[in-house]
């Protein structure tokens, strides 16, 4: 039987964390656990639990110094009903999309990233948002670009002595700019479903309407969630007008590699995600 922590403070947390590795025994780190458990049915419960629900100020997305905060213990519920500005509807809507009611009540966005599955609805969202990861260990504080802390299917760059405390989302745009954002996903069914494709987008335009800011990721068709860099370079200049989706064209999506499973083919994949792009586009610029 493994054992259960539950820590108060974020010392004892990353206390347990290098003790549990200086032991050998590197602790599974939970907040929600909407992943964790569900997994886990039928096998022995082995392993050493650090519940991090029990640490203060961990739920309140809020405005910093450095851009915006969602913590580690923030819910999706909690992210669909923050005050936001309309650089986080993209966000919001894959939010509201995120398993059932149940789920987004219990999930934890961060938990969304640290899973690191493929079809992990937060990651094409904070692609496209610039965000940056903040890992915290007895060690010290470090932050790396949400896209390099993903490495692959359930894998990323945190360590085991390390807590990922949330994520920082800088912020876009000046006064005279507008910025608008749209998420896009095609699953067998709207809810409590493993995506097919998804796609968000983000965009940002001067008074003239002209695009200064462009950013494209596309997420279940790949290991990692994908930017489309070449998109979004020939989108800059450009007119936010109705027809901007007819840019869109296959060498744009190169840098996805999508798979061929049992909720679509590779080929399906692949067109499904050039249509998401352009509805995606139309909608920002409609």
């Amino acid at each position: 039987m493994g054992g259960y922590l539950r820590p108060t403070a974020l010392a004892e947390a990353l206390v347990a964390l290098a003790a549990g590795v200086a032991q050998g025994r590197p602790r599974v780190i939970v907040a929600g656990a909407t992943d964790h458990y569900p997994a886990r049915v039928g096998r022995v419960a082995d392993e050493e639990i650090l519940d991090i629900s029990g640490l203060p100020g961990m739920r309140e997305i809020r405005w910093t110094e450095v851009g915006w905060r969602i913590p580690a213990g923030a819910t999706w519920t909690d992210l669909a009903e923050a005050p936001l500005p309309p650089l986080f509807d993209g966000f919001k809507r894959a939010a509201r999309a995120v398993g059932g009611v149940a789920v987004q009540n219990r999930g934890t966005v961060v938990g969304n990233i640290c899973n690191a599955s493929p079809a992990a609805d937060a990651m094409p969202n904070l692609l496209a948002l610039d965000a940056l990861v903040e890992l915290v260990s007895v060690r010290g504080v470090r932050r790396l670009p949400v896209g390099a802390f993903v490495t692959g299917n359930r894998s990323t760059l945190r360590v085991p002595d390390e807590l990922v405390t949330g994520v920082l989302i800088p912020p876009l745009g000046a006064d005279d700019e507008a910025v608008s954002s749209a998420f896009l996903k095609l699953g067998s069914r709207a809810h409590l479903v493993i995506s097919i494709v998804m796609v968000a987008a983000v965009l940002r335009r001067d008074a003239r309407g002209r695009i200064t800011d462009a950013r494209l990721a596309v997420g279940a068709c790949s290991p990692v969630a994908q930017r489309l860099a070449l998109l979004e370079a020939e989108l800059v200049g450009r007119l936010a007008a109705p027809g901007l989706g007819a840019l869109v064209r296959p060498a744009h999506l190169a840098p996805l590699s999508p798979i061929d499973d049992v909720r679509g083919s590779a080929a399906y994949r692949f067109e499904a995600a050039e249509v998401l792009v352009r509805r995606a586009l139309e909608e920002l610029v409609a």
